[in-house]
């Protein structure tokens, strides 16, 4: 499915939204959204091979907006982005879009860190991978700067 609003975006994972997913209220579980942003993620860092450096990534910061409840049935196409490199961390961005409601339904956005594989601290992004994301992003015509 081609999502007009999701077009400069690298990556776009299909999320299907299953019945557990929803909580008591009968909608979407506000966690729900977080793991299926977690997928999309996950995704998008094994375009890049990410898991076969000498670097692991965690979670620094996350949150999410939501914008209209999402009930089962449903599909969730998830934009996925890299709005901002730094030395040893980027920003990412998400956009949830309903194939049910037509429209999108959730932003989110996450910063990653980078974390030597060995000693577990703090380290710098290594190069290459700026650039393997720099490349990706220029598909769809997305700019980033070192």
């Amino acid at each position: 499915m081609n999502v007009p609003a999701l077009i400069n975006y690298p990556l776009v994972f299909k999320q299907v939204v299953a019945w557990g997913d929803m909580d008591a209220f009968g909608h979407v579980n506000n966690v729900q959204y977080y793991r299926y942003v977690e997928s999309a993620r996950i995704a998008y860092l094994s375009q890049l091979n990410i898991f076969n450096l000498d670097v692991y990534t965690v979670i620094a910061s996350s949150n999410c907006r939501y914008l209209s409840s999402v009930i089962y049935p449903d599909v969730l196409h998830i934009g996925t982005r890299v709005e901002e490199l730094r030395q040893s961390a980027m920003r990412m961005s998400y956009m949830l879009y309903s194939e049910q409601q037509q429209k999108i339904v959730a932003e989110a956005e996450a910063v990653i860190v980078c974390l030597d594989k060995h000693s577990h601290k703090k380290s710098n992004m290594p190069l290459a991978l700026k650039q393997q994301i720099i490349a990706f992003e220029a598909t769809v015509q997305h700019a980033l700067d070192l």
